[in-house]
């Protein structure tokens, strides 16, 4: 499991040291021990630990100091306290200058394995926030300067005005119009932006994996679960949670979810005792919730409470004045990235970016710029907008009309023309070349199609197969 991390093992009992470094070697840990702070502190530039475990009661330099001192040189390193006395005024202090857990002896070794996973599993999210928080810096500053558009500044001063409270906020928008983007900017803007962002797609689970994922588990809770495992929401205590795509969360699941909006506390799975978090929500759909709320697959009590503050944010191709500033943004990311130096897209490009419709929003115009860069030019790009805008015109002046040899209809024919049997016939054709159109639009999403249609998934996949469009595509 851990055969790359590194542990230091300081504790002036040589039998309980060398018993943790037995047990530690045998989880795949490279283990080192030292028998007092003095001589850990010294080693540590060569021990270099991603682990740490620590006797509160040390000859010469106790373990609270050693634990101060640890914390100065290498703030980012776990370490799991060990004492047989474990006074509570002992623990508050440990805790207080970092202590990642606080364990008393005798322990067992269920106990000091779900330590040190739980230490490890926080040192990775801290290492992934301080990753991304140049990244969300520069992101989230393109996001106050993507256009003049008034949609657009209306997201701005909604963002700016509740970014440092704890109110829920629900970000809406088509894919790729930057929804994360925005749950970040609300993050870093906020008074937890030292704090971790914990990040769940809800569509990327199934129901059951989603839960415990969320919430954790308890030992035994199922076929499987041979330790404790923390859910999200306890990684985000004190922090942020986004809860992208909530829409796909099981009915099931949104009642748990609602309980936590409600009270700050949930279960884990298999638990006896309910947990208690500090964690701000934000969630994101690109979905029509209150369509969702009317045919059931989305419960009207949570949908109120997410509801709070709604940031919507326009697709590209109503703010195509934002257009410059992505490209110049992802150029200058891009270039570098791959160490290129392709400086600036000509006036052609830009004028075929204005054009298109931009299904994808930025996240395709971020792949097309990509593109540009890591290819050194702009022939492969510009080819395929073209050959899109010829499909799409091509489908519009093929569905402009509707003929009369479509419809059935010869004029000749001496009995004349049933009209209404004519206008159930148009009718029909009309239906199945908007759905298709806007299957096409959505890139086949069926789900984004129906709110789109203004009709019920269920019914949405009735009229496909009805009209013989494929539901495999």
């Amino acid at each position: 499991m851990a055969q790359s991390y590194r542990m230091l093992v300081i504790d002036d009992d040589p039998g309980l040291r060398d018993y943790l470094e037995a047990l530690a070697a045998s989880r795949g840990y490279r283990v080192f021990t030292a028998a007092n702070g003095e001589d850990a502190l010294a080693s540590l530039e060569q021990t270099r630990p991603d682990l740490v475990t620590l006797d509160l009661v040390l000859p010469g330099m106790d373990g609270l100091e050693t634990l101060r001192q640890l914390q100065d040189r290498l703030p980012d390193v776990p370490v799991v306290m060990l004492s047989g006395h474990g006074q509570a005024r002992n623990i508050v202090e440990a805790m207080k200058l970092g202590a990642s857990d606080f364990l008393r002896k005798p322990f067992e070794v269920e106990e000091l394995d779900v330590a040190f996973q739980k230490a490890l599993e926080k040192r990775a999210l801290r290492r992934e926030v301080e990753d991304l928080r140049g990244r969300i810096r520069s992101e989230s500053e393109l996001l106050m300067l993507c256009g003049d558009d008034p949609k657009m500044r209306e997201c701005r001063d909604i963002i700016e005005q509740v970014a440092d409270t704890d109110i829920t906020v629900l970000v809406r928008g088509e894919s790729g119009t930057g929804k994360e983007l925005v749950a970040r900017a609300l993050h870093r803007l906020s008074a937890r932006a030292d704090r971790p962002f914990v990040k769940v797609n809800c569509a990327a689970l199934p129901s059951e994996l989603l839960e415990s994922e969320l919430f954790g588990f308890e030992k035994g809770a199922f076929t499987g679960a041979q330790r404790r495992k923390l859910g999200k929401f306890e990684y985000a205590n004190h922090g942020t949670i986004f809860l992208d795509e909530i829409s796909e969360m099981h009915p099931s699941l949104q009642a748990k979810l609602l309980q936590v909006l409600q009270d700050g506390e949930f279960s884990r799975l298999g638990g006896e005792n309910d947990v208690r978090v500090d964690t701000r929500v934000i969630a994101a759909t690109n979905r029509n919730l209150e369509t969702a709320v009317t045919d059931g697959s989305f419960r009207e009590d949570l949908f109120y409470r997410l509801n709070v503050v709604t940031v919507l944010l326009p697709p590209l191709r109503d703010r195509k004045d934002a257009i410059p500033l992505l490209v110049e943004h992802f150029l200058d990311m891009y270039n570098r990235q791959y160490g290129k130096d392709l400086e600036r897209l000509s006036p052609e490009t830009i004028e075929a970016f204005r054009s298109h419709q931009w299904p994808g929003n930025v996240r395709e115009l971020e792949n097309m710029v990509k593109r540009m860069v890591v290819l050194g030019n702009e022939a492969a790009v510009l080819e395929e907008i073209a050959h899109r805008m010829a499909a799409a015109e091509a489908a519009d002046e093929g569905h402009s009309a509707l003929d009369l040899e479509a419809l059935g209809v010869d004029l000749s024919d001496a009995r004349g023309v049933d009209l209404k049997a004519i206008a159930k016939r148009a009718a029909q054709i009309a239906e199945k070349r908007v759905i298709e159109k806007v299957l096409d639009q959505t890139r086949w999403n069926r789900k984004e199609a129906a709110e789109r249609l203004q009709i019920s998934y269920k019914a949405l996949l009735y009229k496909m197969k009805d009209n013989g469009l494929s539901q495999t595509r």
